[in-house]
């Protein structure tokens, strides 16, 4: 597999965790950039996985052959005051550039997107693959996994339980008002909060991502905990690749599962050859059904937004 942006804030927490991975036999960091330093480094574990680097875009094309697995955490980080569309004219160009390799070099791979603004980059890396022909919507993944992590925690906090125990899906899209965890379907059953209650857990879960950049002061975003939950949806694909029956994440993928947004965050069931299934939302509870129809102008402008760079050449 290969990490493209291996060599930023969270490429290389990232490729510390999967160069630990049973399900890796060959670990190959890309940058434009410092990976032969962080290559050396991480070729040091006794961990028996084979770690290349390569460097610059002439070496994209040898870095992206023969993977199964590419995940793009490349791109610049929030800052303070920053809004992840803030983001979305340096970034869009980066994931752009690197799908169109991945379009050339790796047809079959899946493709695990954290670059910011998720809502927007995923839809860009579809359309690039759709304009090279390369029929992979089932195997295009923004990484919202931490949406989930964090709801996760919040929510065990909350009611003093392992948070190991505890699972809420996160469905929407990947910025403020666009990620909805539903906490109506939280696991487990147990808990029987107040609607106020609910919107504190909410709030703060569509805004933990501004509370680290707040206290990093200036000097980063989210960079070790986005690494851990890429590298849980990382191992969940690998596990999906290899047969492994069962295997359940959320994430932002082309989907029809809610009217007028063709890319939508839900929870999914992975198979060899991808998304395999779309679980049920279930019902949701009147917040969770308002905050869903809330969301559903700035989700589809983000999404249009990604579709409609493409469509201009990348302008």
């Amino acid at each position: 597999m290969a990490v493209l942006g291996a060599a930023g804030g969270i490429g290389q927490p990232l490729s510390l965790l999967l160069a630990q991975s049973p399900y890796i036999a060959e670990l190959r960091l890309y940058d434009v950039v410092n990976t032969p330093g962080v290559g050396a480094d991480l070729s040091h574990l006794d961990a028996g996985v084979r770690v290349r680097a390569f460097v610059k875009p002439e070496a994209l094309p040898d870095a992206l052959r023969g993977c199964h697995l590419v995940v793009i955490p490349a791109g610049v980080p929030r800052k303070p005051g920053m809004t992840r569309d803030d983001l979305f004219n340096i970034n869009a160009g980066i994931v752009r550039g690197l799908c169109e390799g991945v379009a050339a070099h790796a047809p079959h791979a899946w493709v695990n997107i954290i670059s910011n603004p998720v809502n927007s980059t995923v839809p860009i890396a579809s359309e690039v693959f759709r304009a090279a022909g390369v029929d992979n919507a089932a195997r295009v993944f923004g990484v919202t996994t931490l949406d989930v992590v964090r709801a996760n925690t919040f929510l065990a906090q909350a009611t003093r339980t392992d948070p190991a125990q505890v699972h809420v899906p996160v469905v929407g899209g990947h910025a403020g008002a666009t990620i909805l965890p539903l906490f109506s379907r939280a696991e487990p059953r147990a808990w029987g909060p107040s609607e106020a209650e609910v919107a504190a857990l909410t709030q703060r879960t569509q805004n933990a991502g501004t509370e680290v950049v707040e206290a990093k002061a200036g000097l980063g975003s989210a960079t070790l905990s986005m690494a851990y939950a890429a590298a849980r949806m990382a191992t969940s694909c690998l596990r999906a690749l290899g047969g492994e029956d069962g295997v359940t994440e959320c994430a932002f993928v082309k989907s029809a599962l809610v009217p007028g947004l063709p890319f939508f965050a839900s929870p999914l069931r992975l198979g060899p050859r991808g998304v395999a299934d779309f679980l049920p939302l279930g019902p949701l509870s009147p917040f969770e059904a308002r905050a869903l129809e809330a969301m559903k102008e700035e989700l589809g402008g983000s999404i249009r937004k990604g579709i409609d760079f493409v469509a201009r050449g990348g302008k």
